[in-house]
């Protein structure tokens, strides 16, 4: 049983479970103890040493992130010992960080920064001792070890929450860095792009390849006709640099930004979402009433991460993914050929731009599989919410001055069920609505499958569809509870037929890609965003899309038909992951 013990801080008295640390201890009384490399739960190896504080009776100061409280104890957070400690330790960590500051992409938002702002170190720290190192960005994922601190979260994130271990620590003393494991370069190793490493990391040693140029060259050329789509979770986040609420900060605030911005035609990738469903549910369907021709269970193919996950860690499994291609390329391949074709264009003069929460997608969208017959790649370039707010503010576009503006038809359209992709747990959800309804002619109620929402890292449940019958179900974010599912069924302890997984935890809403606030998980009040926009819309099915249904009808004919196979469908086998080019 664990006992309470009563100690102070900064003379202040509290009583708190023996299993509590100073620095928990502490903000709980509101006094702030700097930190630098900490994640609850995640990151509490004291490596920056920013967190030390005084205890009486001790020679030395002790990091208040790993030591745990004890009864009587008294504690000092603000001694002079303890400010001098942290101003050396923090000039020892400038000696070896890139300090311009004003072109860094994480300027203004930036621990490091911060820290040495509060700390007053104004030409302080030792002499700079950098390795300029040269950057490579042919990968999304962009590391500039100037920057890095040695906090080692990335280490933690991608090998104790993603499972991946691309990040290790190499050298040792002053060589010491952090880099791809085993001495190999990004594009070499089994990185699924998630992303998850550059949210958690403190300064801008990791980020995303910056593609807005690319954007802004196409806006501004007069022969290119620029198509902009944008994801669901992407409205649950898109304004949050701006410090504008949910409530203002509406999908159509944001299309009037878009159209600011210079985009021609501004669309949602909700409709393709939308079209998503049709063809994945109908494919499940196909799948559940055929057994014996498929492989179990089903596995969703909607975020890339995943699916390079899989191809990675388990290329076996690869055939049980859907070969639905993402709702991002469905989009793209729909624009390229349908909606060219309404407007009178030459497909290879639009330019497809996504905005993602997303850093895999930038990888996506560059496979040889999501190409038109003539070569031209159904997206041409993705770009993260990040990537927005740079562009939004690079053209002095304030969301707070613009009126609420509908999205361009016919890709414009999406229901509730399309508005839920984005939150851990909407795809299966919105899947169940619409593969009841095409086995049984009639709608299910629209909150009948709860059970698959919810934050929880692995959920499973248990559905009947009349006529069909029961169908089991799991939903995991997470590339850690992936692997955990994928080894319960390796080992024959779970069985299901349709299963959601997302590459980050709480899908999409916390993304890689997604505005970054150091030390915080938004992903539950992202989703909670979208499922409130769920509710409130007056569509919430998928199959009642009138845009989707218009599609059908004048052009693709019907879910897994032969036209829809050849625009909406992939072969995830067509290409492969450095991981297995070696055989590992």
């Amino acid at each position: 049983m664990v006992k309470n013990v009563t100690l102070t801080i900064d003379h202040k008295s509290i009583t708190v479970p023996e299993t509590t640390t100073i620095l928990e201890a502490a903000r709980m009384l509101n006094i702030n103890i700097p930190t630098l490399c900490y994640l609850k739960d995640v990151n509490e190896i004291a490596a920056c040493r920013l967190c030390c504080v005084e205890v009486k009776g001790m020679e030395r100061l002790v990091p208040a992130c790993d030591n745990v409280v004890a009864d009587g104890m008294e504690v000092f957070t603000n001694s002079p010992m303890a400010r001098e400690a942290r101003r050396a330790n923090l000039r020892l960590i400038l000696s070896e960080h890139d300090t311009s500051c004003t072109s860094c992409s994480r300027s203004g938002n930036c621990t490091l920064q911060s820290l040495a702002n509060d700390f007053n170190m104004r030409g302080e720290h030792y002499p700079t001792k950098l390795r300029r190192e040269a950057v490579d960005y042919s990968t999304p994922l962009i590391r500039e070890n100037d920057k890095c601190v040695k906090c080692m979260r990335c280490i933690q994130i991608c090998e104790n929450v993603q499972t991946v271990k691309i990040w290790d620590l190499l050298g040792t003393g002053s060589r010491a860095t952090v880099d791809a494991s085993r001495n190999r370069r990004i594009q070499d190793t089994e990185c699924t792009y998630c992303g998850q490493c550059i949210t958690h990391c403190p300064t801008a040693a990791l980020r995303e390849r910056d593609d807005t140029g690319i954007v802004f060259d196409a806006i501004d050329d007069p022969n290119t006709v620029t198509v902009v789509q944008v994801a669901p979770a992407v409205r649950a986040a898109w304004a949050e640099q701006f410090n504008l609420s949910p409530e203002f900060a509406t999908p159509k605030r944001m299309a009037a930004a878009l159209r600011e911005l210079g985009f021609n035609y501004v669309f949602d990738t909700d409709f393709a979402a939308d079209l998503t469903i049709m063809e994945e549910g109908s494919e499940f369907l196909e799948r559940f009433t055929h057994k014996k021709d498929y492989r179990w269970p089903m596995f969703t193919s909607c975020c890339p991460g995943w699916v390079r996950f899989l191809k990675s860690q388990y290329p076996e499994r690869t055939e049980e993914l859907s070969t639905a291609k993402s709702p991002q390329q469905m989009f793209g391949a729909i624009a390229k050929s349908y909606f060219a074709e309404k407007i009178g264009i030459d497909p290879k003069r639009l330019f497809v731009v996504s905005i993602m929460p997303c850093v895999a997608k930038k990888s996506e969208c560059t496979l040889p599989t999501m190409r038109g017959e003539d070569g031209i790649p159904d997206v041409d370039v993705s770009i993260t919410t990040r990537e927005l707010d740079i562009m939004l503010r690079a053209n002095h576009i304030s969301p707070v001055h613009l009126p609420e503006e509908e999205f361009d038809s016919p890709l414009g359209s999406g229901t509730g069920a399309a508005v839920v992709f984005g939150a851990t747990g909407g795809v299966m959800d919105a899947a169940l609505r619409s593969a009841y309804y095409l086995v049984t002619g009639e709608n299910p109620d629209p909150d009948a499958f709860t059970a698959v929402r919810g934050m929880d890292g692995w959920k499973e449940a248990s559905f009947n569809i009349p006529t069909a019958g029961e169908v089991k179900v799991a939903v995991v974010s997470g590339l850690g509870n992936a692997r955990k599912l994928l080894y319960a069924l390796e080992r024959g302890e779970v069985s299901y037929d349709f299963v959601e997984v997302m590459a980050c935890p709480g899908g999409c809403a916390g993304g890689g890609g997604q505005p970054i606030h150091d030390g915080q998980e938004l992903a539950e009040t992202r989703g909670g965003v979208l499922w409130r926009l769920d509710k409130d819309e007056a569509l919430r099915f998928s199959h009642e899309n009138p845009d989707v249904q218009a599609l059908y009808r004048d052009y693709l004919g019907k879910p897994l038909g032969e036209k829809s196979h050849h625009l909406l469908h992939t072969d995830h086998l067509a290409w492969e992951m450095p991981q297995a080019q070696r055989g590992q």
